[in-house]
């Protein structure tokens, strides 16, 4: 049997936001939802920034204690939550399975719309690692994995104890949730059923290069839009971050905290902002790794280019790739295969530029076929790059597919593992609807058709991830609903304790360029830069987990500007340690929403 690659939406279009890491429930999670739809797992996405002007990115002073504006608005939503009755939160057994015997799992019901709370409501599903020494137990820590529409319940299920050092579990319990709309929380869906989803996006391309392809891609982000709307048009309305924050400050109260610990990556960055802007008062730490800024996301800053282009995701792939070509370059031919083609920055132009024009079947071990174009390999990648303890595979796959046909069987073992796996991540991870925040909440172009152009100019700053980066966001342009209640800035905060704030030098996801300018929005930040690769610092990096581990339990919060190094080098083999025991997490990163 022949099969190609698929490349829906969800995949090629909907990674516009990162997240450390794909995190799907653990397969007998017990969670509920109150919806009949399809409960997507997820994809965990990619997001994305890098440098913008030199206006943009001066640090500027720091942000102010509160204007007027700010206090109405805190008292707004302090009378709103007043209004809402705390839910009982009645834990119970995730189900059989050995995985989750440590685990425990609910469901609460809250308000769809917090300016009419007791009106219809929406099916959050909660799962907590309880905390290992009660008798030392601080409170709970909420986390988020990214996204938007990462869901927060398989990503505690599944890597908690990769996360979180032993301390940072004994004291708290570890509290995922799936947003509303996301995963088990009455997800919002675009199709009646998850296959039909899948057929719609058969043959897409992650992104066009030609007027066919261009005309291909609008008609089905036009058909997908229509979908939404159509499958989800209330779940829609109230899909906001804001809203998002509003149910994360109910689930606080719910379990007793007086004020909220919270860990977000990426997109998660974006709800620790917009929690400190709507509740400031009710924060006791925030650890905000992989920074997205609020005004790139939401368009706040006036720019009006669509959402890909702006979050500056193209730039930053393009200056991690050229870290990996490097890397690849001085590990030599022994450690990295694609040194042993030649120079590597070489070697993968020229197969790139091939592709375009002759894609590569790879046999893959089940018996089909996959078929390599340019605008696949381009997204692999991209995907790829999310993590450092991947670029071996990388290169080795892209040697692969450089290799002439007559050698490419004996060379493409790994990589047709590789390949294999990638492909059945990408069906594994469907749900276009999960990762639609942005299109009811963010600004965009308005400029439908002008596409090509937008990809073409970023294409000149960033070659060939501009271009990828660019087309995301198309199916927000067709898609007139927007969420009221949802907050668009200005994005001064007036959170008085200390927050975290973590930046990696080389991210291809939430660019490091963006980690000050994202940390000053804060009185009193703490920025932390990870010298290394890759998105965020789940299990790369010893020095980042203690900071983390010392401010959450003692509120240590680091000197602001501390540097930390990761634990792995690129193209070194994985020694028994938790580095490769997190491998499997970080190898998932790209695969998620928007």
């Amino acid at each position: 049997m022949r099969r190609t690659t698929r490349t829906t939406l969800t995949l090629a279009v909907a990674t516009a936001l990162a997240v450390p890491a794909a995190f799907a429930p653990v397969a007998g999670a017990a969670t509920t939802s109150s919806s009949g739809s399809q409960a997507s797992s997820g994809l965990q996405a990619s997001s994305g920034l890098q440098a913008s002007s030199n206006a943009q990115l001066s640090s500027g002073p720091r942000a102010s204690s509160g204007s007027a504006a700010d206090k109405a608005l805190v008292r707004r939503e302090a009378a709103k939550a007043a209004r809402v009755a705390v839910p009982k939160i009645a834990w119970k057994s995730c189900g059989a399975a050995p995985a989750l015997a440590k685990f425990q799992c609910a469901s609460v019901d809250v308000p769809t719309d917090y300016d009419r709370p007791r009106g219809a409501t929406t099916t959050i599903a909660l799962t907590r690692l309880p905390a290992g020494n009660p008798a030392e137990r601080i409170g709970t820590l909420f986390t988020n994995p990214g996204g938007p529409g990462g869901p927060g319940v398989g990503f505690v299920q599944q890597f908690a104890g990769i996360a979180y050092s032993p301390e940072v579990r004994a004291k708290f319990d570890i509290l995922g949730f799936d947003p509303r709309g996301v995963g088990l929380s009455d997800p919002v869906t675009c199709f009646p059923t998850a296959a039909e989803e899948n057929a719609a996006f058969a043959g897409i391309e992650p992104f066009p290069i030609t007027p066919a392809e261009t005309s291909a891609y609008t008609r089905v982000m036009l058909r997908a839009a229509v979908g939404c709307m159509t499958t989800s048009p209330d779940r829609l309305t109230h899909y906001s971050t804001a809203n998002v924050a509003r149910d994360m400050d109910l689930l606080r109260r719910a379990v007793g905290d007086k004020s909220l610990s919270y860990a977000g990556y990426s997109y998660g960055t974006y709800l620790g902002a917009t929690y400190a802007k709507l509740f400031p008062g009710n924060v006791r730490a925030l650890v905000l790794d992989g920074t997205l800024s609020p005004e790139w996301y939401s368009g706040s800053d006036g720019d009006r280019r669509p959402v890909g282009v702006r979050l500056r995701q193209g730039e930053g792939s393009a200056d991690t790739f050229q870290q990996f070509l490097a890397e690849c370059k001085q590990a030599g031919a022994e450690r990295c295969a694609l040194a042993a083609q030649g120079d590597p920055g070489t070697v993968v132009e020229n197969l790139l530029q091939r592709l375009k024009t002759h894609p590569v079947e790879i046999p893959l071990p089940d018996g089909t076929t996959m078929k390599i174009t340019y605008q696949t390999a381009v997204f692999l990648i991209f995907q790829s790059l999310y993590s450092p303890l991947a670029w071996t595979d990388l290169a080795t796959t892209l040697a692969a597919l450089n290799a002439p046909s007559a050698a490419r069987a004996a060379k493409s073992t790994v990589a047709a593992k590789v390949l294999s796996e990638w492909n059945r991540r990408q069906e594994e991870y469907s749900g276009l609807g999960s990762a639609l925040q942005p299109c009811i909440e963010a600004r965009h172009s308005g400029r439908p058709f002008a596409y090509p152009q937008f990809a073409a100019d970023a294409n000149k700053r960033a070659p060939h991830f501009g271009a990828l980066r660019a087309w995301v966001g198309l199916a927000c342009e067709f898609m007139p609903v927007r969420d009221t209640d949802a907050f668009l800035g200005p994005w001064n905060l007036s959170v008085k304790s200390p927050v975290l704030v973590f930046g990696t030098r080389h991210d291809p996801a939430t660019p490091y360029q963006a980690t000050r300018p994202y940390a000053d929005l804060y009185p009193d930040a703490r920025m932390v830069t990870v010298e290394g690769y890759g998105h965020g610092t789940i299990g790369i990096s010893s020095c980042a987990d203690q900071k983390i581990t010392d401010y959450l339990v003692g509120l240590k919060a680091p000197a602001d500007n501390s540097t930390c190094t990761q634990d792995y080098k690129p193209f070194t083999p994985l020694a028994n340690s938790r580095a490769a025991a997190a491998k499997p997490a970080l190898d998932l990163a790209a695969f998620g929403s928007f």
